[in-house]
């Protein structure tokens, strides 16, 4: 093979992939002198890593890649490439050529594949797969993408309740040997009407008695969830019953797939993204950062910093209201940073901890008055130490001379700076721990209350509780 022609790969893909990376100057080559060679040249390695090679390669050498791959093989790496480059590749492919690999797919991946595309793509290519798959599709399309319905896949393994083992082990290796099912390792048992009465796994079908029928060897406790249950529901019961696929059932309690446990890692993924973009004060990003383009950027990002700087604009009502105080005692500027900072910081300490309790259901909307009494504790043994902190400062910058000092009334100065502190931090603390029940209470993400926007809010109301307690401490002496 001659030498490849020089090729500047992209640093994050041989950051992630190192060996399969290597790759690329050599399929490029293949792809221009002999790509029938592609095939063997890749079969021994996992579609992830040939999705890798054509998320590196140029954007116009995607398609024929996966042209020179067998067809089943070129589905499986189209199910694990960037969802943008996917659409990509697949609007660039004739209809026939598309609507063959994506037959070729998991159902669930089949259906988030043409969920990606122009609606008039996705019918196109629709109208060329066969009967049974898009039937199967357009059932999986007709639910929101972040249900349990739009999570699942229908390839799973179901008996009836009353069948022999011997039967239902017959059945199995039939489809195994036949069909492409995504959830093998997890058997359940049905009535007549399709309803699911209980689960086994692969391995205690396998070491059931003879003559037992499946009723006898199967759990009858099985969690299930409907097919409008949100996302984080289906994790949730994931997580806390140790389950590698979760059933999902119609309103009779009818089986009409399961999500396994790889879409709900996905799932979880991409919510701790949302939850994440959202609480750093922005609003969350539909596709990956490296990929997210200039406009859609500001569109996202911008109304939110606004929004911010307007809150930050009323913390200059209350300095206004108080602008004798502040010209007959400058002092008291000097502790507006501190005041302003320990509040905010306090505050978004609270929230993070109370949207991820929430979102882990550890506590739920019933359990706000708990929690305002043991936020209200924290807050006033933190404002207990941060204000000792603050008033050992003033007088510790005194003794030292620092600065030259506060003057003879700098132990009323220190008590205002402690007192405010304490102060400011548990109306912090309460207003951080309380802001997410209130938003969950009124139908909204609980982490829409951003460690930023608790932050402006306790900027603007630790400054007024902060010179509302010198007016009263220095009220004769320097005010």
């Amino acid at each position: 093979m001659k030498k490849p022609p020089p090729y500047k790969p992209k640093v994050e893909d041989e950051e992630k992939r190192p060996l399969a990376f290597l790759l690329v100057p050599d399929v490029m080559v293949m792809l221009e002198e002999t790509p029938e060679a592609i095939a063997a040249e890749t079969e021994e390695l996992h579609a992830k890593d040939l999705a890798t090679v054509a998320e590196a390669l140029p954007p116009e050498m995607v398609a024929p890649f996966l042209s020179a791959l067998p067809v089943d093989r070129a589905a499986d790496v189209l199910e694990y490439l960037n969802e943008d480059l996917r659409t990509e590749v697949l609007e660039t492919m004739s209809v026939r050529q598309a609507a063959e690999l994506v037959t070729e797919m998991t159902p669930d991946d089949r259906a988030d594949a043409l969920e990606g595309l122009e609606e008039e793509s996705a019918e196109e290519i629709l109208s060329e797969i066969p009967d049974a798959e898009r039937a199967e599709t357009e059932k999986l399309l007709a639910y929101e993408p972040d249900t349990a319905g739009g999570l699942m896949t229908t390839e799973f393994v179901s008996v009836s309740q009353d069948t022999p083992v011997e039967e239902a082990l017959a059945a199995v290796r039939r489809i195994a040997r036949s069909e492409r099912r995504e959830a093998m390792n997890t058997i359940y048992t049905t009535d007549t009407a399709g309803r699911v009465q209980g689960v086994m796994a692969l391995r205690e079908l396998l070491a059931a008695p003879e003559g037992a029928k499946v009723s006898d060897i199967a759990w009858q406790e099985v969690q299930t969830v409907p097919v409008t249950a949100d996302r984080e529901e289906v994790a949730r019961l994931t997580r806390e019953y140790d389950l590698v696929a979760v059933p999902v059932v119609d309103d009779n309690g009818v089986i009409q797939g399961v999500v396994t446990v790889d879409d709900v890692i996905d799932a979880l993924v991409e919510e701790h993204t949302e939850d994440v973009q959202r609480f750093g004060g922005m609003e969350a990003l539909d596709e990956p950062y490296s990929q997210i383009g200039f406009l859609t950027a500001m569109r996202k990002r911008a109304p939110w910093l606004a929004a911010l700087l307007v809150g930050e604009m009323l913390t200059t009502f209350p300095m206004q209201h108080f602008e004798k105080e502040l010209q007959s005692a400058i002092v008291l500027g000097l502790f507006i940073p501190l005041i302003i900072s320990s509040g905010g910081n306090s505050g978004s300490q609270a929230t993070s901890l109370i949207i991820r309790s929430l979102a882990l259901e550890e506590i739920r909307l019933k359990d706000w008055w708990r929690i305002f009494r043991r936020e209200l504790s924290f807050g006033l043994a933190l404002g207990i130490i941060l204000g000792s902190l603050g008033l050992l400062r003033v007088v510790l910058w005194q003794q030292l001379g620092i600065a030259g000092g506060y003057g003879e009334h700098y132990l009323l100065i220190a008590l205002t700076v402690g007192i405010a502190v304490v102060g400011v931090v548990t109306f912090g603390s309460l207003a951080g721990a309380m802001l997410p029940f209130v938003l969950k209470g009124m139908g909204f993400d609980p982490a829409s209350a951003s460690a930023p926007f608790v932050a402006t809010l306790v900027d603007v109301t630790g400054l007024t509780v902060y010179f509302y307690v010198a007016l009263f401490i220095l009220r004769g002496t320097l005010l």
